[in-house]
Formats: C-alpha cells, structure tokens, sequence
C-alpha cells in the first residue's frame, strides 16, 4: 500500500521557516521523483519543487527559488522541503507526490507525471 504521509506544517510569522517531511512507502522510493506541490484556498494546485531519484537534481518554481531547499534522504525514504524566508503568499495546503522516474536525472514540474499524493499538510504564514 502506497502511503506519502506530509508532517511539519504549522503556523509561522513572516520571515520565518518551517520544514516539512514526506515519509513515503509501499514504493520503491529510489525509483521515484519526489515533488512538493501546494495549493492556496481559491486556487488551482501548483508546483513548488522537485528532486530526481539521487537527490542531485532539483528543480524550483520561480516564487520560491532562493527561499526554498528540497533534499530526500534514501535510509528514511523521505523528501523534505525546508521553507525558509516564508511570506504570507506562501500560505497554503503542502502536497507531496512521487512520480516514476523515466531517466536518472529527471525531475518534473507537471502534476500528470505523479502518479501517488499525500493527504497535504497546512502551513500558514502570518504577517
């Protein structure tokens, strides 16, 4: 049974950080692109990060690229997104998905390359 299971989100103050985790199983989690994708309320879901099965590779959207760091680690079969600098635009619901991985250094941005989600977690940034 596939299972992505997000944890660390909260409430934070402008300028601050938080760091989520994605602990993944029931997959090969080497094989798989792990992503962060997050959705504000009243707004369609959007890609945030994304790292290729070695942890080599990453890939940012714009909004947060500087602010933002995703790393996975194999032995914990577990991807995080450490947030820091975080704005009151950052507030939103945090998904984590994983996605087959069609060559080594690949990493996607598109949602219809993920093939398994978590439940989300939310992280809200007061100013």
């Amino acid at each position: 049974q596939v299972q992505l299971v997000e944890s660390g989100g909260g409430l934070v103050q402008a300028g601050g950080s938080v760091r989520l985790s994605c602990a993944a199983s029931g997959f090969t989690f080497s094989g798989y692109v792990m992503g962060w994708f997050r959705q504000a309320a009243g707004e369609e879901r959007g890609f945030v990060a994304s790292i290729n099965r070695s942890g080599v590779n990453t890939y940012y959207a714009d909004s947060v690229k500087g602010r933002f760091t995703i790393s996975r680690d194999s032995v914990k079969n577990t991807v995080y997104l450490q947030m820091n600098s975080l704005k009151p635009d950052d507030t939103a619901v945090y998904y984590c998905a994983a996605a087959a991985a069609f060559g080594y250094s690949s990493v996607y941005s598109s949602q219809t390359r993920y093939n398994y989600w978590g439940q989300g977690t939310q992280v809200t940034v007061s100013s």
